[in-house]
C-alpha cells in the first residue's frame, strides 16, 4: 500500500464524516485533538486580535460598541465557553463576523446592517461564539500540523514514486481540512442556536437570515467549488436549524426579536459610514419603545 493511501486511511478514520450538512454527533463540547492549552490559545487570540486592530478601521462609537458587546456578553454568558470575550465592530461593507482563538470576536459593520432584527444580530454573534467555545479554530490547526508531519516520510521517496505522492497529499490536505471545517461550521450553528434559545431570542432568526442571503446572493458556485467551499450549503444550513429546533428547543410563550435599540444602532452606522451627522437619542426614548416579540407558533400552518 502506498504512503499516500496509508495517510488517506488514517484520515477517514480520524476525522468525522460530514455528509451533506448532518447535525454534529453528541459529544462534549470543544472536546478532541488540540495542541494548544487554553492559556496559549488566549495568547494566540490575543496576538491575531492585534493584526486584525492594525489593519482593520474599527467603529469606536460608543454606543455601537457597547450595544453590541452588551448583546454578544449576555449570549457569551450563556455558552459556558468559559473566556472573557473581547468583541469590537469593524467598519467593512462584507456581511462576516470573526471569531478568533479565546473569544476575540469582530463583527463588520455590513452585517449589523444586513440584519433585518436584533436576533438575526444574535444568532450571527452566537454562531462565532460556538466557533470560540467549541475551540474550533485550535483544533483545525493541530489538524494542519498533523497532516504536515504525516509528509515528512515522503520527502524520503525518490524518483516519479515520491513526486506523484508529495503532489496527492498537497492536493488531499486542503479538502480534508475542509471537510473538517464543514462539521465545525456544523457545530457552530448547532450552538449558536442553542445560545441564542436560552437568551430568549427566536431561534428561527436564523432561518430567516440565511434564507434572505440566499434570495440576494447572485453568485453562482459550480460543484467543484462547492466540494471546496468551507460552510455547508445554505439550504443545508436551513434544513438542520429547522430540524435541531423542532427536535430539541422546548417551545416559549414569546421570544425576542427586535428593539429600537437595534434601530437606533442601525441608524448609527449608517451617519458613520457616510460621513453624515451622528444621531443621539437618550436611553429613554429608546426604552419608550417596547421590544417586538413574536409568538411561538403552536401548529406548522401558522
Amino acid at each position: 500500500m502506498t504512503p499516500t493511501k496509508c495517510l488517506a486511511l488514517i484520515l477517514c478514520a480520524l476525522i468525522p464524516e460530514s455528509p451533506g450538512y448532518a447535525a454534529p454527533r453528541c459529544r462534549t463540547v470543544g472536546k478532541g485533538i488540540n495542541f494548544y492549552s487554553r492559556a496559549r490559545e488566549v495568547e494566540l487570540g490575543k496576538e491575531l486580535a492585534r493584526d486584525v486592530e492594525r489593519e482593520a478601521r474599527l467603529i469606536e462609537d460608543p454606543v455601537v460598541s457597547e450595544y453590541v458587546n452588551r448583546i454578544g456578553q449576555n449570549l457569551a454568558n450563556h455558552s459556558g465557553a468559559g473566556y472573557v470575550f473581547v468583541i469590537k465592530v469593524v467598519r467593512s461593507e462584507e456581511v462576516n463576523t470573526v471569531a478568533l482563538p479565546g473569544g476575540f470576536v469582530f463583527v463588520n459593520s455590513g452585517l449589523i446592517r444586513a440584519a433585518e432584527n436584533e436576533a438575526e444580530l444574535a444568532v450571527a454573534l452566537a454562531h462565532e461564539i460556538g466557533h470560540v467555545a467549541a475551540r474550533h479554530y485550535t483544533r483545525q490547526a493541530s489538524w494542519g500540523d498533523i497532516l504536515n508531519y504525516a509528509s515528512i516520510p515522503m520527502l524520503f521517496m525518490g524518483g516519479w514514486p515520491g513526486l506523484v505522492a508529495r503532489e496527492g497529499l498537497a492536493f488531499g490536505t486542503p479538502l480534508a481540512l475542509n471537510k473538517f471545517s464543514r462539521a465545525f461550521e456544523a457545530e457552530a450553528d448547532t450552538l449558536g442556536i442553542r445560545y441564542v434559545d436560552s437568551a430568549g431570542y427566536d431561534p428561527t432568526a436564523l432561518v430567516d437570515f440565511l434564507e434572505r442571503i440566499a434570495r440576494t446572493d447572485k453568485g453562482s458556485r459550480g460543484l467543484f467549488a462547492r466540494m471546496l467551499s468551507v460552510h455547508p450549503p445554505i439550504a443545508s444550513r436551513v434544513r438542520a436549524a429547522q430540524r435541531q429546533i423542532q427536535r430539541e428547543l422546548s417551545p416559549r410563550p414569546q421570544y425576542l426579536l427586535q428593539t429600537s435599540e437595534f434601530l437606533l444602532v442601525k441608524e448609527r452606522l449608517a451617519a458613520i459610514e457616510t460621513g453624515q451627522h451622528v444621531p443621539w437619542r437618550s436611553t429613554s426614548t429608546v426604552s419608550d419603545h417596547p421590544p417586538v416579540l413574536r409568538r411561538a407558533k403552536t401548529s406548522p400552518d401558522e
